[in-house]
């Protein structure tokens, strides 16, 4: 295997997770990485990019890109006026994705990377979540107050969803995209370890080197 990508529940602790894994192979760990990538491409502020991370631009905005795209006096794509959106966000993270996996030797964190990987046979697709109680634990271990990590936990779950079934037509988590999934419950590092005895057993299967994740993986 040359990638990992991990998806998540927000709060589970997975950007710890993929870092103490990158760490351990020696690998590339992108993470808010990809988000500075695409702004840089973009020419854009780093905030700006962040604000279109896995969520969907709102209804509103939408709704009158759909007007300014049916006007005759405005046939220019929204991007070549200078406007930064999710739809651009996304064009431009294909093609960061694709030199992501170019490169190999490295770790994804979410951004739609299994969809992306889906069908490459050197990549190796882990969700990781826990219980709300766990997450809202989490958030407020790095400084979140109780009312700001329950209402995190409630959402922010609920953009990712909507944002995959927006770009991928997929409901969120399609558990047959995955590998395996894990409850982080059990320690960062027991989560890590998993993660790689897993893939070495997966790498040493008659299954590797077959895309068999196909049910609903697009």
């Amino acid at each position: 295997m040359r990638i990992i990508t991990i998806e998540r529940e927000y709060g589970c602790g997975a950007p710890d997770i993929a870092k103490r894994l990158a760490s351990h192979l020696g690998w590339k760990l992108w993470d808010q990485q990809l988000t500075a990538e695409i702004a840089r491409l973009a020419k854009v502020d780093p905030r700006q990019a962040a604000r279109c991370d896995e969520r969907l631009d709102p209804f509103i905005y939408r709704l009158a890109k759909t007007f300014w795209r049916g006007s005759y006096e405005r046939t220019l794509p929204l991007h070549e006026a200078g406007a930064f959106d999710t739809d651009r966000m996304m064009n431009i993270m294909q093609e960061v994705m694709e030199n992501v996996a170019q490169a190999g030797n490295c770790v994804v964190v979410g951004r739609g990377a299994p969809y992306f990987f889906r069908h490459r046979k050197d990549a190796f697709h882990v969700f990781l979540f826990a219980p709300d109680e766990e997450k809202i634990r989490r958030l407020i271990r790095h400084g979140n107050k109780r009312a700001e990590a329950e209402e995190l936990v409630a959402t922010v779950d609920r953009e990712r969803a909507a944002f995959i079934k927006h770009y991928f037509g997929k409901e969120w988590p399609n558990r047959y995209l995955y590998h395996m999934m894990i409850n982080t419950t059990m320690g960062d590092d027991n989560v890590v370890s998993t993660i790689l005895e897993t893939m070495h057993k997966w790498e040493e299967s008659p299954q590797a080197g077959h895309v068999t994740m196909s049910r609903d993986s697009g």
